[in-house]
């Protein structure tokens, strides 16, 4: 019987995606900071300009995971990293917001056989979200480190066990230049 579990070792030059959401900006720059951080003592150069990461900002977390779906189905990336903040309200927005974000994103990673990393904080309060963003913590570090193991898993499992890559539903349009 065979374990398999990925490392955060580099196996080659992985290419990585980062979807960040705009809205609560204050909360998404810190945790790209971490997670850009995280990369780099990881031997992955974070830097835009550069040949191992791309970046993807889009205007809430809403929108995240139709943007991590058409990076993922370029099928040019080892794992897509998503960053986005949803904290509660006065209203029923936040629950819709989550739900649907949480769903899109799984969805994406499914139906493409990339690893998709959810982290997307979701906080009853701006307090709470900005201890996860760097005061007590900083969750982007974690989710980089998801995405290292969780790509180079990918690598190291036969194929026969790498989840098959489907085709979208009908209803869900990706577009790519290939």
């Amino acid at each position: 019987m065979a374990v398999f579990e990925g490392t955060y070792q580099v196996l080659g030059t992985p290419r990585f995606g980062i979807v960040i959401s705009r809205f609560n900006d204050l909360i998404t720059t810190k945790l790209l900071e971490g997670c850009q951080d995280c990369l780099r003592r990881h031997g992955v150069d974070p830097n835009p300009h550069g040949s191992q990461v791309d970046y993807a900002w889009v205007p809430g977390s809403f929108e995240i995971p139709l943007v991590a779906a058409q990076l993922a189905a370029t099928r040019r990336y080892a794992a897509i990293i998503c960053l986005g903040a949803v904290i509660r309200g006065q209203t029923p927005h936040f629950d819709y917001v989550a739900a649907e974000v949480t769903k899109g994103i799984a969805t994406a990673s499914m139906q493409t056989g990339v690893p998709i990393i959810y982290g997307i904080l979701t906080t009853d309060t701006m307090q709470q979200a900005l201890e996860r963003a760097g005061i007590k913590s900083n969750k982007g570090w974690e989710y980089a480190l998801n995405a290292l193991e969780m790509a180079n898993l990918m690598q190291t499992l036969p194929s026969a066990i790498n989840p098959p890559t489907t085709k979208l539903s009908s209803s869900t349009r990706i577009l790519t230049d290939g």
